[in-house]
């Protein structure tokens, strides 16, 4: 029961930290977009230097996003009663899987796919790339990945802090 709570309330979070900057200022999102919206969007002047910028900041992101996800979940794990390597990669899996299905269906498919607030000045004729939720499944699978690191890297903090 603790579990799927935390799961809501991972869905949650996770929406309040992506939703109000995405809307706010979608090209921020740059690297996370369709490809063909991509190649747009570097073939448009008002966004001539932001894309170099955009690869380089995404990147180091998602580089820090792990390290924090690893540590946080962890943290949350060992207080959810996992206390050994096993238990604890199991409940960080699940909890990473989750939000990582929930944003491919609710947000991606459900929001992104279908609301022009998402959509970057000079794209907005690009409706058939926009809607394309293939895009947002091979996103999921390459999530799938990185909630595996993550959970590797709770489990292997969790497994220590029990050394210790």
């Amino acid at each position: 029961m603790i579990l799927f709570v935390e799961c809501v309330i991972s869905c949650a979070v996770f929406t309040l930290i992506i939703l109000p900057s995405l809307y706010k200022d979608p090209i921020k999102h740059i690297m996370s977009y369709p490809k063909e919206i991509i190649e747009r969007v570097e073939n448009l002047p008002q966004y001539k230097d932001v894309i170099k910028g955009e690869k380089k900041r995404h990147l180091s992101i998602k580089l820090i996003s792990v390290l924090i996800f690893a540590i946080v979940l962890a943290v949350v794990a060992y207080y959810s009663g996992a206390k050994n390597f096993k238990s604890a990669y199991i409940h960080v899996f699940i909890l990473f899987f989750v939000v990582n299905i929930y944003d491919m269906i609710v947000l991606d498919i459900g929001l992104f796919c279908h609301c022009k607030r998402t959509r970057i000045p000079g794209t907005e004729d690009m409706d058939k790339e926009y809607k394309n939720p293939w895009h947002h499944i091979r996103g999921a699978v390459i999530g799938i990945i990185i909630g595996t690191v993550v959970a590797l890297l709770s489990g292997a903090i969790v497994h220590i802090i029990g050394i210790i």
